[in-house]
């Protein structure tokens, strides 16, 4: 038991199960963006509440979010724990000009990224995935669908602000994270890198582009029209 508990905790099997609980994260975000590019149908929101119900009388849905959650903690404290031990295994900080050369400014505050990412979560989650999925009590007691409090909330500049700036970090943080995760499993020889920075770059851009359009069309008043109540 001591050795399988030393090799759980060492930094290498911290690294994989950041990689893997990253890995799978990518994939939850594709989903979640499919299931909001709904709201672009303009049927007034009909087949995003639809994909959203379905989601919550569906067991298997209730098992990945199981999952989903699990992933997000063990992402997060594995982060932790790696910066914590990083820092530790180099107690004299290279000179800040040696450091510019070798990488940029996002992969070097990967923490500070995902630290802002997390501060999103936590707060859309408190905005839609518990009154939805919780307490039921969606648009604060009224007879709102959840599209309609979706564009509701993305029409108020202060959260619209957050969520646009969350996934600006969210692309930059996957851009450099997803090619970190595939190097640690053993795909950095010099045939995959050049496919896995381009991946990692196609998906930022898909991730920043597809979410970030929601806060700027909403906001604007281009998205969102017909699912509002009149």
């Amino acid at each position: 038991m001591a050795k399988i508990a030393a090799v759980l905790s060492s930094s290498l099997a911290k690294k994989y199960t950041m990689a893997l609980s990253g890995l799978f994260l990518i994939v939850f975000l594709l989903e979640h963006l499919y299931t909001n590019l709904l709201l672009y149908a303009g049927d007034g929101g009909i087949k995003f509440n639809e994909a959203s119900h379905e989601m919550t009388s569906s067991l298997f849905i209730r098992i990945v979010e199981i999952v989903l959650f699990a992933a997000i903690i063990l992402h997060v404290v594995q982060a932790t724990l790696l910066t914590q031990q990083n820092a530790k295994a180099r107690p004299i900080k290279y000179a800040v000009s040696a450091v510019n050369e070798t990488s940029d400014w996002f992969s070097r505050n990967m923490g500070l990224t995902g630290s802002l990412i997390l501060f999103f979560i936590v707060v859309h989650l408190y905005n839609f995935f518990v009154p939805y999925r919780i307490t039921g009590e969606v648009g604060d007691g009224q007879e709102y669908t959840l599209a309609q409090c979706v564009v509701a909330a993305l029409r108020n500049e202060v959260y619209a602000g957050i969520y646009l700036l969350s996934v600006i970090f969210l692309g930059f943080h996957l851009n450099h994270g997803f090619q970190s995760a595939f190097q640690t499993l053993g795909f950095s020889n010099k045939t995959y890198a050049p496919l896995l920075k381009m991946a990692g770059t196609g998906l930022a851009l898909i991730f920043t582009l597809g979410y970030g359009s929601f806060p700027i069309l909403v906001y604007t008043g281009i998205l969102g029209c017909d699912i509002l109540p009149q």
